[in-house]
Parts: C-alpha cells; sequence; structure tokens
C-alpha cells in the first residue's frame, strides 16, 4: 500500500521533537528550545529527513493562527483598552530606536541606506509567538513587563504591512508616491479591522455562538470555534494584515463572550500541536555551514539581538517611566528574532536589495536568538546585575519608585500596605475601608492608578520592589503588608526589601501553589494563602452544605483538609505574636465580631448565650466605644457598637460567629436535617 510522504515525515518530527524535548529537559531547558533543536536536526542542513517543507510550513502557520488565537482569548478586548497607550508609546519608542540605531551602525560599516533601513526593520521584530508564550507558561501576561510586552508586540505586529509596502522602495523599484498611498491604505484597512471587530464581538458573535451551542454538540461546537478562529486570521490577511494578528483579534472576541473558557478547553490540544510543528519548523531554517563558515560574524549578531536590541527595549521602557527592573525584564523578553524578520528576509531577497550570503548570517543568529529566549525570559528575574546598572539612568532620566503624592498620610501609622490592585486588591481595600482601617496602596500600572484615585483609593503609582517606595508608604510604622501582584517573582523582591525596612511588619501574601509556600515562609512571608487549597476548601465546604450535612460536621471535614495541608489558617501572624512563648495553644484562633442591630446576641450576655457551651469559644474582651472591657462579666449584656472577643479552636470560633449574625443562629444541639 503507498504510503503520503507527508504523513512519514510528521511522525518522524513527532518522534525525533519528543526524544530531543525529554532530553534537554533533563537540563531545565524550555519545551520551545527542544522543538527548535529538533527542527535543526531534521532540517536539509542536518539530517536532511524532511523534504516536504512547503507542507510543513502550511501546517507551522496553522498552528502560529491557534497560538495566537489562544492568547486573544486570554486577552479580551477591555484588557487591550487599558494597554493602548502603552502599545502606542511604547512600541512605537522600541521599534522607532531599534530601527534608527540598526540603520545608522549599519551605515557606518559601509552599507548602503537602503540595506540598513531593511536591517533595522528586521531586528526590531520580535517573535510574538514564543514570547507570549513563555509569558503566559509563567503567568506573566498580566504583570507590568508582560503588558509593556504584550503591547509592543501587538504594535509590531500592525507595522508589518508598512514595512512589507516600504522594502520594495528600498531597491528604488517602486515609485515613493505609489508606496506612500499603499502605506496610507494599509493603516486605513487596519483601522476598519479593528472597528470591525469590536462590532462583531459586541453584536454577531455572541449570537452565533448561542446559536451554536443550542445544538449541544461537542464538534459543532469546536468546528465553530475553528471557523472564527481561521476565519478572521483569512480576512485580515485579505485585508493586508498579517494572520496572526487576525487570529488574535478573533481570540479576543471569542474572550468577550460567555464561550471564551469553553473555546480555549476544546481548541488547546490542537493549539499545542500545531505550535509544536511551527518551532520544529523554525529549526529547520537553521543553517550549520553559515555558523561553521562564518562564526565570529554570527556570534557577534547574536549578540546584537541580545544585548543591543534588549538594550533598547530597556530604553524603551524606561523612557515611559517604568522602573529599572521591569524595564530590564521587558527588555529580555523583547530580545530575540521574529517571525516576520523572514518575511522580510524573504522579500527583500526576491527585490534584489540583499544577497543569500548576507541573510544567511541573519537567519542563523535570529534562530539563535529564538532558541535561548525562553531561556533568558526564564532565568531573567533571578538576575539583579541589569537591575543595577540600569540604576543610574533611572535617576538621570528621572524616573521614581513612587510618584508625588499628597502630604495627607505623612503621618501614617497603624495602616496596611496592600501591594497590588487588581481583583483581590481591589476587595482588600474596600474592606480595609469599610472598616475605617487606614491604608496605602501601591500599583505598578498608571492607569489602573488613575482609576483607582478617582474612585478616592488612596493609591499611588510604585514599585514596591524598592527602599524608597516601601519607605515612603511608612511600612515601618504599618500594622501588616499585604501582597496581591500579579508578578511572584516581584513578590519576592518585596518581601526580601520590606524584611530590610521593616522585620517587624508582618506579610500576608498569596500564592498559587501549596508546593510555593513553605520556600515563601523561609523568605519571610508571615502567612501565605495558596489560592489552590483555599479554592478546594470552598468547593468542598458548598459541596458539604449542599448534602445539608450539620454545620459541626462540614466544620470537621474543613479543618481535616486544613490539617493535612498545614494551611494558612493554623499559621496566622497575630496569634502568634501574641503568644510567641507560649507552647501547646496552636489549635488557638483569636476573632471577633460586631454587635449589630438585630444581632441574636443585643442585649444579651455570654450566659445567657450559652456561649462557652454551645459554641466552645470563650470571650476575652470587649471594646465599647473607647473603652476595653478585659475578661469582662459574663452577666453583662452585650450593646449594638460592642465588638467582641474570643478564643477557641477554628470550630468554635466560626460557631460563636453564628451567635453574633443577625440572621438566626443555626441550631448547635439539633441535627438541622429533616
Amino acid at each position: 500500500m503507498e504510503t503520503v510522504p507527508l504523513l512519514d515525515e510528521l511522525a518522524i518530527i513527532a518522534a525525533l521533537a519528543v526524544a530531543v524535548t525529554v532530553i534537554l529537559a533533563r537540563f531545565k531547558l524550555p519545551t520551545v528550545a527542544g522543538l527548535l533543536a529538533a527542527g535543526a536536526l531534521l532540517g536539509p542542513t542536518g539530517l536532511g529527513l524532511v523534504r516536504s517543507m512547503h507542507a510543513i510550513e502550511v501546517l507551522a502557520e496553522v498552528g502560529v493562527v491557534l497560538l495566537l488565537f489562544t492568547i486573544g482569548l486570554e486577552f479580551s478586548l477591555e484588557r487591550l483598552r487599558h494597554i493602548f497607550r502603552q502599545a502606542a508609546v511604547g512600541g512605537a519608542l522600541q521599534v522607532g530606536l531599534t530601527t534608527v540605531v540598526t540603520t545608522a551602525i549599519a551605515v557606518a560599516l559601509g552599507e548602503p541606506i537602503g540595506h540598513g533601513i531593511f536591517y533595522g526593520f528586521v531586528f526590531a521584530l520580535s517573535s510574538t509567538a514564543i514570547v507570549l508564550r513563555a509569558l503566559g507558561e509563567r503567568r506573566e501576561l498580566d504583570a507590568p513587563h508582560g503588558r509593556f510586552i504584550v503591547g509592543t508586540l501587538i504594535f509590531q505586529d500592525l507595522l508589518v504591512v508598512p514595512m512589507v509596502l516600504v522594502v520594495p522602495l528600498l531597491s528604488g523599484s517602486a515609485p515613493a508616491g505609489q508606496a506612500a498611498v499603499g502605506i496610507a491604505l494599509a493603516m486605513l484597512k487596519a483601522v476598519v479591522v479593528v472597528v470591525g471587530t469590536v462590532g462583531l464581538s459586541r453584536f454577531v458573535v455572541p449570537r452565533v455562538l448561542a446559536w451554536v451551542d443550542a445544538s449541544r454538540s461537542r464538534e459543532v461546537f469546536l468546528m465553530a470555534i475553528l471557523a472564527l478562529c481561521i476565519g478572521t486570521a483569512w480576512l485580515t490577511s485579505l485585508a493586508g494584515l498579517s494572520l496572526a494578528l487576525g487570529a488574535f483579534l478573533g481570540g479576543m472576541v471569542v474572550a468577550d463572550t460567555e464561550y471564551g473558557h469553553r473555546a480555549m478547553g476544546d481548541i488547546l490540544p490542537l493549539r499545542d500541536a500545531f505550535v509544536s510543528i511551527f518551532f520544529v519548523s523554525l529549526g529547520m531554517l537553521f543553517d550549520v555551514r553559515v555558523v561553521a563558515a562564518q562564526p565570529g560574524f554570527v556570534g557577534l549578531l547574536v549578540l546584537g539581538f541580545l544585548v543591543g536590541k534588549g538594550l533598547l527595549a530597556t530604553l524603551a521602557a524606561m523612557a515611559m517611566r517604568f522602573p529599572a527592573r521591569v524595564a530590564w525584564l521587558a527588555g529580555v523578553g523583547l530580545a530575540q528574532f521574529g517571525e516576520f524578520g523572514f518575511v522580510l528576509t524573504r522579500l527583500a531577497q526576491s527585490r534584489g536589495i540583499v544577497e543569500e550570503r548576507e541573510v544567511g548570517p541573519l537567519l542563523a543568529a535570529g534562530i539563535v536568538s529564538m532558541f535561548v529566549a525562553p531561556l533568558l525570559v526564564r532565568i531573567a528575574p533571578h538576575i539583579t546585575a541589569g537591575e543595577r546598572l540600569l540604576a543610574p539612568l533611572e535617576r538621570l532620566i528621572g524616573v521614581r519608585s513612587i510618584d508625588e503624592a499628597d502630604e495627607g498620610h505623612a503621618t501614617l501609622e497603624n495602616h496596611v500596605v496592600v501591594v497590588g490592585y487588581g481583583l483581590a486588591g481591589r476587595f482588600a481595600a474596600k474592606a480595609l475601608m469599610a472598616s475605617e482601617t487606614p491604608l496605602v496602596v501601591l500599583e505598578l500600572n498608571a492607569e489602573i492608578v488613575r482609576r483607582g484615585r478617582a474612585q478616592g483609593i488612596p493609591i499611588y503609582y510604585a514599585d514596591a520592589t524598592s527602599v524608597e517606595a516601601l519607605g515612603h508608604a511608612h511600612l515601618a510604622e504599618a500594622r501588616l503588608l499585604v501582597l496581591l501582584m500579579n508578578d511572584p517573582q516581584a513578590a519576592l523582591r518585596v518581601v526580601d526589601t520590606a524584611r530590610r525596612v521593616a522585620p517587624r511588619v508582618p506579610i500576608l501574601m498569596r500564592t498559587r501553589h501549596l508546593t510555593e509556600r513553605d520556600r515563601l515562609l523561609g523568605m519571610g512571608a508571615s502567612d501565605v494563602v495558596a489560592e489552590e487549597v483555599e479554592g478546594a476548601i470552598e468547593v468542598i465546604a458548598r459541596m458539604l452544605r449542599s448534602l445539608e450535612l450539620p454545620r459541626n460536621v462540614i466544620d470537621e471535614r474543613i479543618e481535616a483538609v486544613r490539617a493535612e495541608t498545614q494551611s494558612t489558617e493554623r499559621r496566622q501572624t497575630v496569634p502568634r505574636a501574641m503568644l510567641r512563648d507560649v507552647r501547646g495553644l496552636d489549635e488557638l484562633k483569636i476573632e471577633s465580631a460586631i454587635i449589630r442591630e438585630g444581632s441574636p446576641a443585643a442585649g444579651r450576655s455570654a450566659v445567657s448565650l450559652r456561649l462557652r457551651s454551645v459554641t466552645g469559644a470563650l470571650v476575652v474582651g470587649v471594646r465599647r466605644g473607647e473603652q476595653l472591657m478585659e475578661r469582662p462579666d459574663p452577666n453583662v449584656p452585650f450593646e449594638p457598637g460592642d465588638v467582641v472577643y474570643f478564643v477557641g479552636t477554628p470550630g468554635a470560633v466560626g460557631r460563636a460567629l453564628d451567635q453574633f449574625n443577625p440572621r438566626a443562629p443555626v441550631s448547635l444541639v439539633e441535627d438541622p436535617r429533616p
């Protein structure tokens, strides 16, 4: 039976990619690096096992489309609106600086001006697929440097069309007037496409997906998502824009509907398979012969991408007043060759602007830079030398770690410092303000800071990893530091800085995984909330409540989970600080409750409530107005406005809180089940 050559080659690609990736994973190298290495081995200058290059390139293009579509699913139009300024200004600075500097260097080395501009275009573009994948795996797309990188990459993708129209001019073969008209028309098309995308997301796509969902068929829904993904990419290509940009916009359209998460789950397996082929196809372009013939020149070009381009991107970020750390991470993230660089080099070759012998070293160096890019993104947060080198420049151009604030909090003390004003930060700030607790919020997104101030939040633009910012927030006089940042590495830096600025201030922070908690506690955090643990506990509690189990049984199950995971509930900072010299009280928890109008406890005493015998909790203090009554008389009735402090096991405390709730307390004597 006759075999299909493409299937044979796909089998070879898959087998070798798995082998190389697994081997490199033992050295803790990223998956992308393994796929690129596998491609280099399979390519024409390697083992030469793949000959259907055109078919592989088509599959690779599908992979890019699916990758950008899923990234769009994580990046709704609302989020894109928030980074618009960064995309426009930051992208223009990065592309402009890189193009001008590269062109100047090329001309100084004796290249014609047309060649210099071409090289400037190629160096200005970064790899959307590699960088966004790396940031997504590290959950840093919403970190300050992640937002800058995403905005810059979007701007670069939009500029690909004008660049493609300008390249023929560099050879003098196309009239300047005709090219100018083409560029203007392309930009108009881009505006129309973006406006059309917004319209689709609001009016058409939600209705179409609702109609498809009514079929209750997973296969039909998947085909509809693929049609949207590939269809939007195809339509934007008809308008002269890139397939990748169209797929990204299509993903954002679906993200603004209620079907975004379902679409992500259905399309992920397809995306991963095709994206792997894309990275392998890039590796196939690597020419070992060029490196062997000109190792020094290729090495210089690699340094140009990693050091020169990275430095220029860093300067662009600092020009937007990002702190040194954010600028450093942004520069590292953009320091590699881009996929569209291949498009420009092919076009330049076809127009006779450059020859193959000139392009060969450039492509080889570019692929090497793409190979090391994921590794650099991974290790950059741990390299502080770059930040230290940027510190003088940071002071020179006036980048501040915290913005100018009013003097209203100059005498702050006993307040809470909240770092990060995302969803969790907003809820934390509202809770503190509702309880009339003074607070200061530090955030590194200028747009979020402006919106927060408009709502009356004491929020400041600040880099909380700096001593200056924490000092300005009067951390040494604070009661608590709460870290709710989206950048895990930055959170570690804040812990380190805070321990130097205010060693006695408790630090409460969150982490995604339970396995990270012990390390964070060892670094100086006082209390760490593992999101996966607390999420699991909430699910378990609701599950058991839905089964109508007694409250005390639910509490026992929750306590068992907490004991097994050594929950943060058992590592409370305040009780441990108050009872540091007492042993054997790890099971006790101190809690407080305010007596409100309508509370079952209003007008009744601890004795009449049988608080001790029914709940197991012991009242240890009552604050009435400005007076704090220690060891209060259990026969004295509670009054509305009293703050009652009691101690007990977590289960006892929970039962006591029910007694103070304005709703009717749950019976603790009789089984509530019918």
